[in-house]
């Protein structure tokens, strides 16, 4: 019980009623298709008995004995006679087990028949040991101790043994993992320690540590850092080191070193490195291969489990491409895998979700979209019933009101199916002969002259800036007024040549900072002039070479075009949520009709 440390285990009855799913869902099978597929309710009732136990564990993760606080959810009725297959759920990135979020999730699933085991991951809440970035070879290995005891194989601390899961063969329990951020890494890290993991629905979270906080839009640029995201990364440290002094997850030998309190010593290495400004050769090698070793991107290989992955579109700290560049892993693999990009993320409606969206806070799982696919997904992959878990693939339409079709689906993510030209006079052509000869040239200063977003304003609610750009520190290519309404889904790609004289003195020096760096972003221009930067996401690139052209991709989308507006492509010379260029470095971008820059949509319909 929390606020009771000598109290190991200590019984709450609660009941509660939550309405039951009748209706199936109609849902549009991709743009243009128009023959409905049913997505029927979960076969699993919600009894709304049950009880919860406060636990500890006591597992060796990472070399070290670390405890782990835990609150375990038992339906009515379940024994060893009558028994139920489990979810395990862990914390948020700064939360707990009963932050709110993470405690619901226990209480959801609970009053829907399953045991649920929700815990404090390590370094957070009273759990113990240092905060390892979800690391499979730490965070994975603790979690695969609570995963012993939903099977029988260990007590917890005060002798408490589960024998009321359902098991798949003698210590080995039918569980699934559901989560969101930081809980939501570690369910791929602990799939990829521990093959009893029957299923895995990880949402809003990372594929590549190295991409999300210093990302390097620029295609093909293996080893070469980005931007250093440093809002998003600080403001996690901080967090993160905020926590208190006296909480079991201190390191009591750091107090009187130069060390970070409560992360493990790579991770303060690697801020420390990011902060700094610099990439020389052998730190930049060293941070990127920590970042990557505790990212699925480094062992997504070994992941089975089924995933059903849920990605936000309003989330400049993992954004879309993440969450596809596990799907098509996954998928290439033969792991059982389907996608939903919905509507909220860190940068905006996580707190509020739109009206028909999963709200974690309240647990809506029969009246959300998102909500009944986990249902089916544990439905089919725990409970072994043969029940439609929905499309590949599915996506959020905020241009649609009606909360029971806002979400349209297809079979794979669409690729990129429209051209256009970047013309020398600034306009955004769709033919190569339309193209104008030109150049224009921008100038970088040595602050920041361009926003987006402040990182940490939509996740906790305060209000943020419009985004805008400084005249002469950027370039834009804007379009003529469409003549329909177009959808683009999907990550955009421009590729670019650009001439920058002083970039290409110095991108040889030894130390990637030296190289250009630049922001590529897209706008929706309406008819009143009126700017939107579409989900307020840009996509830093730190160029490998100024002499030779490169390509970029731009973070993913699902945004509507309508008639009569224009698409605008911006190049920027810095952006305040990122660490920008080292010096001044004019650039300059020439075109004609048979050498320009292009770029392609991912146009549905």
């Amino acid at each position: 019980m929390q606020g009771c440390p000598a109290c190991l285990s200590v019984e709450v009855s609660v009941s509660r009623r939550v309405p039951r799913f009748r209706a199936p869902l109609a849902l549009v099978l991709g743009a243009t298709l128009t023959a409905p597929l049913a997505l029927t309710a979960p076969a699993a009732a919600a009894t709304g008995q049950f009880t919860v136990t406060a636990l500890k564990f006591t597992v060796q993760a990472g070399g070290r004995s670390c405890t782990v606080d835990a609150d375990l959810y038992r339906p009515a009725g379940v024994d060893s006679a009558h028994r139920a297959p489990a979810v395990l759920a862990t914390n948020g990135f700064g939360g707990s087990k009963s932050d709110g979020s993470t405690n619901v999730v226990g209480e959801a699933f609970a009053q829907r028949g399953y045991v649920s085991l929700v815990y404090s991951g390590l370094g957070f809440g009273r759990s113990g040991c240092l905060i390892s970035l979800d690391d499979p070879t730490i965070d994975g290995v603790a979690a695969s101790g609570l995963i012993d005891f939903l099977g029988g194989g260990r007590a917890a601390d005060d002798g408490t043994k589960a024998d009321f899961v359902t098991l798949d063969a003698p210590g080995d329990p039918r569980v699934g993992m559901v989560g969101g951020s930081y809980g939501g890494a570690v369910q791929l890290a602990t799939a990829a320690v521990d093959r009893r993991l029957d299923a895995l629905v990880p949402m809003i979270t990372w594929n590549d540590l190295a991409y999300s906080l210093d990302p390097n839009n620029a295609v093909g640029a293996a080893g070469v850092p980005g931007a250093f995201k440093w809002q998003w990364a600080n403001g996690f440290y901080l967090i993160g080191e905020g926590q208190p002094l006296l909480e079991a997850n201190l390191d009591p030998s750091r107090i009187n070193s130069m060390a970070c309190l409560h992360f493990v010593t790579k991770a303060c290495d690697t801020i420390r490195t990011l902060n700094s400004g610099r990439y020389p050769a052998k730190q930049t090698a060293d941070l990127l291969a920590y970042a990557r070793s505790v990212s699925p991107v480094s062992y997504l290989n070994r992941v089975k489990a089924p995933t059903l992955l849920v990605q936000g579109q309003a989330d400049s700290l993992f954004n879309l491409n993440e969450a596809t560049a596990t799907y098509k892993t996954l998928k290439s693999r033969g792991t059982p895998t389907k996608m939903i990009w919905q509507s909220w993320g860190h940068s905006g409606g996580l707190t509020d979700p739109a009206s028909g969206e999963l709200n974690l806070g309240q647990g809506n799982l029969e009246t959300s979209y998102v909500g009944r696919r986990i249902l089916a997904w544990f439905d089919r992959y725990l409970r072994g019933h043969h029940v439609d878990t929905g499309p590949a693939f599915a996506y959020y339409r905020d241009w649609i009101t009606d909360p029971d079709h806002t979400y349209a689906t297809a079979d794979r993510v669409p690729a990129l199916s429209r051209t256009l030209y970047l013309s020398g006079d600034g306009k955004l052509v769709d033919n190569r002969r339309k193209v104008a000869r030109g150049s224009r040239t921008y100038t970088n200063w040595l602050v920041p002259t361009s926003h987006s977003e402040s990182s940490l304003a939509g996740l906790i609610g305060l209000p943020d800036p419009a985004p805008y750009d400084t005249a002469g520190t950027y370039l834009g290519w804007t379009s003529e007024p469409l003549a329909r309404t177009t959808d683009v889904v999907g990550a955009p790609r421009a590729t670019l040549k650009v001439v920058s004289p002083r970039a290409e003195r110095t991108q040889h020096s030894g130390d990637a900072a030296d190289k250009l760096v630049l922001f590529a972003k897209l706008y929706d221009i309406a008819p009143d002039g009126t700017r939107t930067l579409v989900r307020r996401l840009v996509a830093p690139v730190r160029v490998p070479d100024v002499t030779k052209s490169f390509t970029v991709t731009l973070p993913g989308i699902v945004h509507r075009y309508e008639k009569g507006h224009r698409l605008r492509f911006v190049i920027a010379a810095s952006d305040d949520a990122y660490f920008g260029n080292r010096g001044i470095k004019p650039v300059t971008v020439v075109s004609e009709p048979q050498d320009t820059g292009v770029l392609q949509l991912p146009v549905i319909g």
